[in-house]
C-alpha cells in the first residue's frame, strides 16, 4: 500500500504545480470525480490513500472500457479473463455499473473519513481542554495550601482521578523522573486500529504542560478510542457496502439479461438469415428502440426474399431461354439432316432422270426443251436447299468455330439474295476461335438484325462492324448493326412473327451475360449494338 500510494503521490505531484496545469485540466476533462477528489483532499493525509483507490478503480473503469471499444484483432492480444473467452457483454456491464457505484462509494467514504478526521479533532481537543482547566484548579489549590503536604495531595487527587479521557497524564519531578502515569484505556481495551487508518483519522496534538512547585505535570492528548470507533464504524459500513456492491452486480446482471433477452432472439434470427433462411422475422417488442430495430430486420429480410425470389425467377427464365433455344437448334438440325437426307436425295434423281430424257430426246425439240427447263428448276431447287439448310446448321460439326469466316460465307449468301442493299461488312477478330454457342449467337443476331432491315426499315445501306475489345473483366466482342432506314416507329407491324425477333436476340444475349441496346439514330435509321464476352477456345483443344 505505501508503494502504490508513493506512486499515487508522484503521480498527483504536478497536478498541485501551478506552471502545469494541463495534467489537472484532463483529469477534470476526462473524468471529474477524480478531479474533485484530488482537489478536496489532497490537502490530507488520508486523501493519498483515497486518492491511490479511486486512481486504481479508475484506472480499471478505462481497462474495461478499453476493451470494449477494441477492435477484434487487439482483444485477441489481452488476456482472457476465463477459460470460456471474454465476459459477456451483461457481464462487463454489470462490472461497469458496479465499479462507478464502488468508486462513488470510495468518495462519500474520502468524504466521511474527512469529517471523521474533524470530529475526533473537537471530540479530543474538548476533552484537553476540560481536563486541562480542571488540572489547573487542582494546581492553584495545591498553591493556596502553601504546605509541604500540597503536593503529596495533589498527587493522590489526580491519581483518585484514575482515567482522564481522550488524555494520557504524566507527573514528572523537578529532576525529570516520572512518578506517575494515568493508567491505560478500559474502553475496547487491547484493540487498536491499523497504523495507516490512524495515520489518517487521527489528527496530531501538542502535549500540555502545566507546573505545579516541584512537579510538571504534562497532559498527552491520545485520539486512539476515537480513531478505533471510527474504524469499527468504516469496517461495518465496508461490509455493507461490499454487500450492497454484490446485490447490486446481480441485481444489474439479472436486469440487463431481463432487458436484453431480445437481442439473442435477433442473434438468432441474423444466423438464420446468414444461413439462407429469408423467411426468418422478429416479433413486436414492447421496447420502441428494440421494435425499431426488428421492424428494420424484418424489412431487410423482406427485400433480400423479394430479391432472392427475382434471381431465382431469373435464373429459370434465363434457363428455359437456354433450353428453348438449345431444343430450338436441335429441331433446325433434324430439319436440316432431314431435308439433306430426303429432299436433297430426291431432286438429285429427278435431276438424273432429266439429264437422261434430255441425252436421248436431242431430235424431239419439244420433249428436250421441257427435259432442260426440269434441269434448270433442279438446279435453282437445290440452291434453295443449300440456303435453307445453310441457315439452319450454319457452323457444321466443329467444336471450334473461325467466326469470321462463317459470317463472311453468310454475308455472300446474303447479299446475293438482296442486292439492291448495299451492305458493308468491317470484321475484324482476326484467327479467334470461339465456342459453336457464342458463333451461333453471333450469327443469329445477325440474321435476325439483317432481317428486319429487310422487312421494316426500307434502307439502302447496311453498316456491319464486328471487333474485339479487350477490358479489364476479359475480351469482349462488340457487334454493331445499323441502317440508313426510317427507324424504330412505335407502331405494330402487320408483319407475322413481328417481335418474336427482338425477344430471342434478348434471351440469346442474356444467356451468355451480355449487354443487348437497339436505338434510333439522330440522321435516320436505327443502330443495333451486342456486347458478348469473348469464350476463346485453346488451339490445342480444338485440334483434339
Amino acid at each position: 500500500m505505501q508503494d502504490n500510494c508513493c506512486r499515487m503521490n508522484q503521480l498527483l505531484q504536478p497536478v498541485a504545480q501551478p506552471s502545469c496545469p494541463m495534467p489537472i485540466l484532463t483529469a477534470a476533462v476526462n473524468c471529474p470525480w477524480l478531479a474533485a477528489t484530488v482537489l478536496v483532499f489532497q490537502c490530507s493525509p488520508a486523501a493519498r490513500y483515497v486518492s491511490c483507490v479511486v486512481f486504481y478503480v479508475k484506472d480499471a473503469l478505462r481497462r474495461l472500457q478499453w476493451k470494449a471499444n477494441m477492435p477484434p484483432s487487439c482483444v485477441q492480444l489481452e488476456p482472457q479473463l476465463n477459460a470460456g473467452g471474454r465476459l459477456s457483454l451483461h457481464t462487463r456491464i454489470s462490472l461497469l455499473l458496479t465499479a462507478v457505484v464502488a468508486g462513488l462509494m470510495l468518495v462519500l467514504g474520502g468524504l466521511w473519513l474527512s469529517d471523521t478526521r474533524d470530529s475526533i479533532h473537537e471530540e479530543v481537543t474538548a476533552a484537553t481542554r476540560v481536563c486541562e482547566q480542571w488540572l489547573n484548579v487542582l494546581v492553584s489549590e495545591a498553591r493556596a495550601a502553601s504546605s509541604a503536604s500540597a503536593s503529596e495531595r495533589l498527587l493522590a487527587n489526580i491519581k483518585a482521578a484514575g482515567r482522564i479521557r481522550a488524555n494520557a497524564l504524566e507527573i514528572v519531578d523537578a529532576g525529570g523522573r516520572r512518578i506517575y502515569l494515568s493508567p491505560q484505556p478500559t474502553y475496547k481495551a487491547g484493540r487498536a486500529a491499523p497504523n495507516w487508518f490512524a495515520q489518517a483519522a487521527e489528527p496530531s496534538f501538542a502535549p500540555r504542560r502545566i507546573a505545579a512547585a516541584n512537579l510538571t505535570l504534562v497532559l498527552y492528548p491520545d485520539p486512539s478510542r476515537a480513531s478505533l470507533d471510527a474504524w469499527d464504524s468504516l469496517f461495518a459500513m465496508a461490509a455493507w457496502t461490499c454487500a450492497l456492491l454484490v446485490f447490486l452486480f446481480i441485481a444489474a446482471r439479472w436486469a440487463l439479461n431481463q432487458a436484453l433477452h431480445p437481442l439473442d432472439q435477433i442473434r438468432a434470427a441474423l444466423e438464420r438469415t446468414g444461413q439462407g433462411r429469408f423467411d426468418t422475422r422478429l416479433p413486436v417488442y414492447a421496447s420502441h428502440d428494440l421494435n425499431r430495430l426488428a421492424n428494420a430486420f424484418n424489412g431487410m429480410a423482406d427485400r433480400l426474399n423479394e430479391a432472392v425470389n427475382d434471381n431465382v425467377r431469373l435464373d429459370s427464365e434465363r434457363e428455359l431461354s437456354r433450353l428453348l433455344q438449345t431444343r430450338l437448334e436441335v429441331e433446325r438440325r433434324s430439319i436440316a439432316q432431314e431435308l439433306h437426307d430426303e429432299l436433297a436425295q430426291g431432286i438429285t434423281a429427278v435431276r438424273a432422270l432429266a439429264g437422261a430424257i434430255a441425252q436421248r430426246t436431242t431430235e424431239q425439240a419439244a420433249l428436250h426443251g421441257h427435259a432442260q427447263s426440269i434441269i434448270a428448276v433442279t438446279n435453282q431447287i437445290q440452291e434453295g436447299i443449300r440456303h435453307i439448310l445453310q441457315r439452319l446448321r450454319p457452323l457444321g460439326n466443329n467444336s471450334a468455330t473461325d467466326l469470321e469466316q462463317v459470317l463472311q460465307h453468310y454475308l455472300e449468301l446474303w447479299q446475293q439474295h438482296y442486292p439492291e442493299l448495299a451492305l458493308h461488312a468491317d470484321l475484324r477478330i482476326g484467327t479467334l476461335q470461339v465456342s459453336d454457342e457464342l458463333a451461333l449467337a453471333v450469327l443469329r443476331i445477325i440474321q435476325e438484325g439483317l432481317t428486319n432491315v429487310v422487312r421494316h426499315a426500307a434502307a439502302a445501306q447496311v453498316q456491319l462492324t464486328l471487333h474485339t475489345l479487350q477490358q479489364a473483366d476479359g475480351e469482349w466482342l462488340d457487334l454493331t448493326l445499323a441502317d440508313n432506314g426510317r427507324g424504330l416507329s412505335d407502331k405494330t407491324s402487320d408483319n407475322a412473327g413481328c417481335g418474336f425477333g427482338l425477344t430471342g436476340m434478348r434471351e440469346r444475349v442474356a444467356a451468355l451475360h451480355g449487354e443487348l441496346s437497339i436505338d434510333s439514330m439522330a440522321g435516320g435509321g436505327a443502330c443495333l449494338r451486342a456486347r458478348l464476352p469473348a469464350c476463346r477456345i485453346q488451339t490445342s483443344q480444338s485440334a483434339k
